[in-house]
């Protein structure tokens, strides 16, 4: 079963809030509701938050106060609720960290395919990332085949990549001749078909291409990526 996630809707008015947890709970998701900027506080402290909509007029600590103080330690996406239609506030909402504004005369559901959205593309970025491979001096992002060493993007034939993500995908896990033979060229060759092309991927990401510290050999079977 999908987990569902969990909404923090922070408003004071408590009619507004909950009716949005109404229109949020009938689209699938949890939702969280909180009055003020202190209640906010307490519920991302003690429960797990996929997304904010934040009301910017509230009693104490108002909505762009409370959304600097978060941004400080977490970037889950936050939706600013106003009154107020102006770009000033709208500005000044995003700068600070926010992910969208949206005025309170907009239906609860706008709002909610608004929160979608937003959702939406706070995973696509997190998939992004997940996509990118970091050992300190190389770095692969598998999502546009580049690859990085010391910050520089080097250039690799495709079967050069194609070998280096094997083993950057699967580090410390040893990869005989006889497997890359069989994945890479269907069987045919020998020892040397192999050698060439890892010499070769060395020669391009290894500080020293003699003495590698990413693709190891491993004597009399074939190689592994060490990956630390």
């Amino acid at each position: 079963m999908k987990e569902l996630q969990t909404i923090l809707v922070v408003d004071d008015d408590k009619s507004i809030a909950e009716l949005l947890r109404d229109f949020l709970e009938n689209d699938g998701f949890h939702v969280k509701i909180a009055n003020d900027a202190n209640q906010a506080l307490t519920v991302l402290e003690k429960d797990p938050i996929h997304c904010m909509v934040l009301d910017i007029m509230m009693p104490g600590q108002n909505g762009f106060e409370l959304c600097r103080r978060i941004r400080e330690e977490s970037n889950i996406p936050i939706l600013f609720l106003s009154a107020r239609s102006d770009d000033v506030d709208k500005i000044r909402g995003l700068a600070l960290g926010g992910d969208d504004y949206i005025v309170k005369t907009a239906s609860p559901g706008e709002i909610v395919a608004r929160v979608k959205a937003v959702l939406r593309r706070s995973n696509l970025q997190k998939e992004f990332k997940a996509r990118v491979l970091d050992y300190g001096r190389l770095k692969l992002n598998l999502s546009t085949r580049e690859v990085f060493v010391e910050g520089q993007t080097i250039t690799l034939t495709p079967k050069e990549y194609e070998l280096l993500r094997l083993f950057s995908e699967h580090p410390q896990f040893v990869f005989s001749y006889d497997q890359l033979l069989e994945k890479f060229w269907d069987g045919v060759g020998d020892k040397h078909t192999v050698r060439v092309p890892i010499s070769r991927v060395r020669e391009k990401i290894e500080s020293d291409p003699n003495h590698p510290e990413y693709i190891v050999n491993v004597w009399g079977v074939g190689y592994r990526f060490k990956g630390e």
